[in-house]
């Protein structure tokens, strides 16, 4: 049975809120933890690609802004100072595990287009056969989707659209909440996680709110869409809070956050 725990080609998503702290700054220590478990997972003989938020938000801090800027070119160079920033750290911290990384910077062109598509295909099965750790953004210098609130061009799809490309096994959500609930869990202390999800449906993502956190792009309902778009490839994928422990407990078999299996696997289960 297709699953984490003998996945061999493994895309994590991490957003904003777990890479930065509230004013915008890298939170290095949360960066390092899951440089540190990336690493080792590749040591163990798994491939990995990281698919990373957080440039908008890092660009903002490094810059001292109190807000991030209405307009969109505003936003965009924001976007290029903090991809450098975001880039560099994970550079610098990987390289101290051992592990080499690459930059691959996507539009929705690239992913649409057949052509520029079987480039992306083939440079990323190139890294990951040279044991590369590749690590994933939108080019928001020059596609501006999710910087305008574009329900494609946010990072939780673009995992997704990742995973289908690499042709990974499993898909890994990594946010500031330790899954899917019934109801808002900030909002309603009887809310209850959603351990497994069977079946994406209407009801479900009416359960989705909008954006997470004021410094991320996405939300619940962004990674529902993720994950009804892996699903469908039959990549499993899984929503899991931002201790990056949780890769250690998902690929050893334990049960955290919210699992949605693809509709394969749950038919030869039943």
């Amino acid at each position: 049975m297709a699953n984490i725990q003998n996945a061999k080609r493994i895309v994590i998503k991490v957003g904003t809120s777990t890479l930065t702290y509230e004013n915008g700054k890298p939170n290095i220590r949360s960066i390092d933890h899951l440089c540190r478990v990336i690493s080792d997972l590749c040591n163990s003989g798994r491939e990995i690609v990281l698919v990373t938020s957080g440039a908008l938000g890092v660009g903002i801090g490094k810059m001292g802004l109190e807000e991030r800027p209405t307009d969109t070119a505003g936003r965009q160079a924001m976007a290029a100072v903090g991809q450098c920033e975001l880039m560099f750290l994970y550079d610098k911290i990987f390289a101290e595990y051992g592990m080499k990384t690459a930059q691959v910077l996507l539009t929705r062109y690239d992913v649409e287009n057949e052509f520029h598509k079987q480039n992306v295909i083939e440079c990323m099965s190139a890294l990951l056969d040279m044991s590369i750790i590749p690590i994933v953004n939108e080019n928001d210098t020059v596609a501006i989707d999710e910087l305008t609130g574009s329900n494609i061009g946010d990072n939780d799809n673009l995992s997704a659209i990742v995973a289908r490309l690499v042709g990974a096994q499993s898909l890994v959500l990594i946010t500031d909440i330790d899954g899917l609930y019934n109801r808002n869990p900030r909002e309603d202390d009887s809310a209850v996680q959603i351990p497994v999800v069977l079946e994406i449906t209407d009801a479900l993502k009416e359960m989705a709110g909008g954006s997470g956190s004021k410094r991320g792009t996405g939300g619940m309902v962004t990674k529902i869409q993720a994950a009804e778009c892996a699903c469908a490839a039959g990549i499993d994928t899984y929503i899991v809070s931002s201790d990056p422990n949780n890769l250690y407990a998902l690929t050893d078999g334990k049960v955290v956050g919210t699992h949605f299996v693809p509709p394969s696997i749950a038919v030869s289960n039943e």
